[in-house]
């Protein structure tokens, strides 16, 4: 959630932040005034208690004549009170029911506008010339299916549509990207984690995954557990409630953990293999930083990033996300989309946000600094950043790096995870 001291004092600020990402502006003067209301009643009722008390010491100094009167308004200030915190509580819920639904204030620098309106910062690596090379690329699912690797219609026969398995290289070529992966965070200096994929509803809302985001969640109502779409949800919630010393920030960790997506609103879309899916496995960079350092994490997490699909010999560019693509909790979001040869376009791979503060004060995860001799608490920042979504990873390994008899070629960054193996080999051909 944003600060409220923000929106007291700058809320044409929030509502040009609202109308960037085409939310509802009116959600602004809504909180305003439930703000108001929450602050009225608790001066009520603080007012109401104060005489409560006082008149709690009079009682027994007065005399029999002055004290049934007395005790006639001590009854009356009873239920003024009960009534006051009645509705200060009533007050405080509707002010923070309307705080859930206002997104992050987003970062001036990013453009305006929906899903097609991203800025491209910079792209790396060579698009190959197929035509020049002499054969048609095949997509990755006829690849996969030849190298024993994918195989859909199994998995949609035990579980439906965009379902699979990973077979034989397929599923090595998933342990050496996690593991070439994970290899690079800690080289980074990240804590390596295996976080739950079952979390309680506080951590999923404190996420800000329960608002515009929620129809993608699977809910467990019996439980009352929701499945995670990406371990940025435990990792966002490992620290909840807690206070961390300034000197033992940045906190670094790097999740790997299975991802359930419902991908509502995506009916007949990259319905074919293995990109666009219900189930993956991911590892994701995680930062607790102080509020200050949050930009320059930021930047960080997106050169780790390059520096992933760079050793996978992937050609991508890097985007800055417009405004109305962000999601309730980034307030800026750079992802790179890697090049897929069949679709002769850019796709997402990965993805580093800057959430600022807007998690830490929904999940309560606050820092304790001494500045000046003078400790002070306040919440920190945090940020996330893909690093390996293994199914859209291996698409793009098997088209990039496809040979014109239908063998893919392994970056040299995976061979020590692969048994040195250079080249993947059709079972048939």
């Amino acid at each position: 959630m944003i600060d409220l001291r923000l929106l007291r004092e700058d809320p044409d600020r929030v509502r040009a932040s609202q109308r960037a990402r085409g939310e509802d502006v009116g959600l602004v003067d809504a909180l305003l005034s439930a703000d108001e209301r929450r602050r009225s009643s608790g001066v009520r009722f603080d007012e109401l208690r104060s005489e409560q008390k006082a008149l709690g010491k009079l009682i027994p100094k007065a005399t029999p004549e002055e004290r049934a009167a007395l005790l006639q308004k001590a009854e009356q200030l009873k239920t003024d009170v009960k009534a006051a915190e009645a509705e200060q509580n009533e007050a405080d819920e509707t002010a923070r029911a309307l705080l859930l639904q206002l997104g992050n204030i987003v970062h001036p620098d990013v453009p305006v506008g929906g899903e097609e309106d991203f800025v491209v910062l910079e792209t790396h690596g060579t698009i190959r010339d197929f035509a020049a090379e002499g054969f048609e690329p095949k997509d990755h699912l006829e690849l996969g299916e030849a190298l024993g690797a994918i195989d859909v219609e199994r998995g949609a026969k035990v579980s439906g549509s965009r379902f699979y398995y990973l077979t034989g290289v397929g599923a090595l070529l998933e342990l050496a990207l996690v593991n070439a992966a994970i290899a690079q965070a800690t080289e980074a200096g990240f804590i390596p984690m295996l976080t739950p994929a079952l979390v309680r509803p506080r951590a999923m809302e404190g996420t800000g995954f329960l608002g515009q985001a929620a129809e993608n969640v699977y809910h467990l109502e019996k439980d009352d557990f929701y499945l995670v779409g990406t371990s940025e949800v435990p990792l966002a919630a490992y620290h909840m409630d807690e206070i961390i010393e300034a000197d033992k920030l940045p906190l670094r960790y790097a999740g790997f953990s299975p991802c359930f997506r419902r991908e509502a609103g995506t009916y007949g879309k990259d319905t074919r293999g293995i990109f666009r899916v219900h189930q993956f496995d991911k590892v994701e960079m995680f930062s607790y930083v102080a509020p200050e350092d949050a930009e320059a994490e930021h930047k960080r997490l997106l050169d780790w990033e390059k520096q992933w699909l760079n050793s996978l010999e992937l050609p991508f560019q890097v985007i800055d996300v417009a405004t109305g693509d962000l999601g309730a909790s980034a307030s800026r979001k750079f992802d790179c989309e890697a090049w897929i040869p069949t679709q002769g376009k850019y796709r997402e791979l990965t993805s580093a946000s800057n959430c600022d503060g807007f998690q830490a004060r929904r999940l309560s995860v606050r820092m304790r600094d001494d500045k000046e001799g003078r400790k002070t608490v306040q919440p920190l920042a945090t940020l996330n950043g893909t690093l390996c979504a293994v199914p859209r990873t291996i698409v793009a390994i098997l088209e990039n790096h496809q040979l014109a008899d239908g063998s893919v070629r392994v970056p040299e960054v995976l061979r020590p995870y692969l048994g040195g193996r250079e080249v993947l080999e059709p079972i048939s051909k």
